[in-house]
């Protein structure tokens, strides 16, 4: 067994808690549908937002689904380069799996798809 990370991102139209918090568990779910795995095989989930996103912490979400209040989680500022994408929620999850790294399936929805077009369409 190994562990592996899976990306995933996503974006919000607007600086809002719901939003934040809706988007942040419709990634997740995204990431563990495609992977099929659940929160006992989890390592640790480290979250980054940029800098225009601060009504919430994403973590909050992740904290509150079933099965995912003894995951460690981290929330950080993405670093701020100018001009990219805004209002960007990302997330490493640090996985334990008999996946090879090309079985991992990363997953980036709504305007994130931008960021890695090569891995959104598999």
């Amino acid at each position: 067994m190994s562990v592996r990370g899976i990306r995933g991102a996503t974006t919000v139209e607007l600086n809002e808690e719901k939003a934040i918090l809706d988007a942040t568990i419709q990634l997740l779910n995204g990431i563990v549908e495609v992977n099929h795995f659940s929160p006992e095989d989890i390592a640790h989930v480290f979250v980054t937002v940029t800098q225009d996103l601060d009504a919430t912490f994403p973590a909050r979400a992740i904290r509150q689904m079933d099965g995912w209040d003894l995951v460690p989680l981290m929330c950080a500022i993405e670093i701020p380069v100018k001009g990219s994408l805004e209002k960007c929620i990302r997330l490493m999850v640090s996985v334990n799996t008999e996946l090879s790294q090309s079985q991992i399936q990363h997953v980036y929805l709504n305007r994130a798809k931008a960021l890695r077009p090569d891995l959104s369409d598999r």
